[in-house]
Parts: C-alpha cells; structure tokens; sequence
C-alpha cells in the first residue's frame, strides 16, 4: 500500500469523517456513531459497488439518521468541501465553464412517491430517481460542483439557477453554461439572461432549424436573431436568443460531416470555436462514468438515502480529483482508501479493548 502516501490516506478519512459528521449532524467522538464508524462502511461499499446492508451491520442505523436530516444539509455540506478543496486550485479566482445534465438511478419495485419517475418496467426497472449536476469541465481540473435532486413537476429553469447561484460564489467568474438539447427551452433561455449567465445550448433539429440549415451550403456557418414568446403563469413574456448554424462540418474524428445548431446570449459568436467550446460539456458525463466505480447500491425508495449516497460518491471523486488524481487511477485509489479505513477501525477497535 505504499503506491499513496499513507498520512495523506489517514487525513482523507478524516476529512470524509467532518463530511459525514456535519451532512448528518452527527457528533464525532460521542457515545453514538459518528462518521468515523459508517465510513468503514460507505467507502467498502462504493468500492466494491454493492449495497450497505452487505459489507456492514450499521446500515439501518446510518438509514435512520439520513432521513432525520433535510436534504439540504447534504448539498451545502458538499459546497464547503468543494470551497475547501478548491483552495488547492485557486478556483475563486479562475474563470470556468460550467456544464449542467440530469443523471439518474434505477429503481426497482412499486412507485410510490413523486421522487421517483415512472419507467417501462424493461428489465425490472420501474422507476428512476433524477438528480441534476453542475460540474466544472474546462481546464486540468474536471470536478462535480453541486448537486440536488430533482421530483417530478419541477421547474427546470428553477433548478437550474438555482444550482448557478449556489455554485457562483465558489468560482471567480462563469465563462459560459453549456447544456444539451434537453434544456433548449424558452423558459430556462429568458431565466438564464435574466440572471446574467452565458449559455450556450445544442438546440434539437425542430421544423425552424431544419429548415434553415436546408437552406444553407456545406460548411456555411451563420447566425440570427430569435425573438420569441412564453406564456407563463397567465402572462407572456417576451424574449430573444441567438440561433447559430453550422452545415454539414467535418469531424476528424469519425470522419463524417455534422449539422450543428445552438442557441446562446453570447453578444459575439466565435462560429469558429463554438463547437470546440461545446464538445466541453461531454467532460461531466465522463465523470458520471467515473462516479460509476464508486457506486453504492441501494433498494432504498427514500430520496434522502439515493441523494446521500450518490453525494458521498461525488465526494470520494471530488476528493480524488483535486488531491490523487496525478498519482494513481480512480478505482486503485477506493481500493488504497478502504485498506487504510478498515486498518483504521481495527486499531480504534484494539484500542478499545485494551481500555476494557
């Protein structure tokens, strides 16, 4: 185990120990279970993908305590960790883009609560919980930033700003917003010039775009002005992007040639970047992809338990990110930090009898 420095490994868990402790408002060295006791735990179970119930005896415990808390408790617990860690890098003073995207989890079993959205029943999966993340994907540094869950009947505008203004603080300034063509709404384009945020979004090959891009030559590259209105809470509101067209642009790397279309608030639009610009936001699904090796099981149909979970996964990559990343692979590293939390908690437990 001598691939990472063991101090640091000792210090990570303890930095684990003050997430747990604080996100579940748990008193660390009291007659109950702290951190210190469920982290054996949560780290062998996102180490080996499975659930709590299998690797320990305190899942049940943990369980009872995560329910007793807001779910807000879990993502501002988070923010601190990003804040503190994010010292490191100067990330206060550097300028980011941003990508938002919505990830999810499979359930299992009767729907019952509007956490959970309704699936096809393919393969065993009748529900899926939702959670919407906002990750910092420019530059070295590719980190999860915050994130919430998400019910159904939500307001993606809302939720959206909501995660920007809670992620604005950390940062030193937002360079731009990207998002896929799930977000292309009137909506959440009039929210985000509202608050002052640069965006740019892949907009779907609706019967407008389709019939501009019919129009135009290989490789042309062109842009309008889009006024538009939305009717909202028995009001219409009017507002106005930029719809930026791409025709037929040739990608070396599958060697075929592409239509593009965004919209964005940018006043200049560099046509010859955009792209490059936007290919940025495939980074937060590759951290998605990453998170996967961490990932702890759960039957639970409480949203508090999944968005705990899937938090503190975030977290072991967070951490991973920032401090481990150059010097050993994401899985070697879940794998030298579980060695060293159960060689931990054997020696707290020896100590524990020799007092006896």
């Amino acid at each position: 185990m001598n691939e990472l420095n063991r101090e640091k490994l000792y210090r990570t868990l303890t930095s684990l120990d003050i997430f747990v402790d604080r996100s579940l408002r748990l008193k660390p060295k009291s007659a109950t279970l702290s951190g210190f006791h469920y982290n054996r735990d949560l780290i062998y179970a996102a180490t080996a993908n499975t659930y709590l119930e299998t690797v320990g005896n305190k899942a049940d415990s943990i369980h009872l305590t995560i329910k007793s808390v807001p779910i807000s408790n879990i993502y501002w617990e988070y923010l601190k960790m990003v804040k503190l860690l994010g010292k490191r890098c100067k990330l206060e003073e550097k300028q980011v883009m941003l990508a938002l995207d919505y990830t999810d989890e499979e359930f299992y079993g009767k729907v019952e609560t509007f956490w959970i959205y309704g699936w096809t029943g393919k393969k065993g999966v009748t529900g899926k919980f939702k959670f919407l993340t906002c990750a910092l994907v420019n530059g070295d540094l590719k980190i999860p930033l915050l994130s919430i869950p998400i019910h159904m009947g939500c307001s993606m505008a809302r939720d959206v700003a909501f995660c920007l203004s809670l992620v604005k603080p950390l940062v030193g300034s937002i360079e731009l917003v990207l998002f896929d063509r799930g977000f292309y709404s009137k909506d959440l384009m009039l929210t985000l010039t509202r608050c002052e945020y640069p965006y740019l979004i892949f907009v779907p090959k609706n019967a407008k775009v389709k019939s501009e891009l019919e129009e135009m030559a290989k490789d042309e590259r062109k842009t309008i002005h889009y006024e538009f209105k939305l009717n909202k809470d028995k009001t219409t509101q009017k507002g106005s992007t930029t719809l930026a067209f791409l025709k037929q642009v040739f990608d070396p790397k599958s060697e075929r040639d592409y239509d593009w279309a965004f919209a964005t608030n940018l006043e200049d639009v560099d046509l010859d970047h955009i792209i490059g610009a936007y290919k940025q936001r495939w980074r937060i699904e590759t951290g998605f992809r990453i998170q996967d090796e961490a990932r702890i099981k759960s039957k639970s149909k409480d949203v508090k338990i999944r968005f705990f979970y899937f938090t503190y996964e975030q977290a072991l990559q967070l951490i991973w990110s920032v401090i481990y990343k150059g010097e050993v692979a994401f899985k070697r590293f879940l794998i030298l930090l579980n060695e060293t939390g159960k060689e931990r908690a054997e020696k707290a437990e020896r100590r524990a009898r020799g007092s006896t």
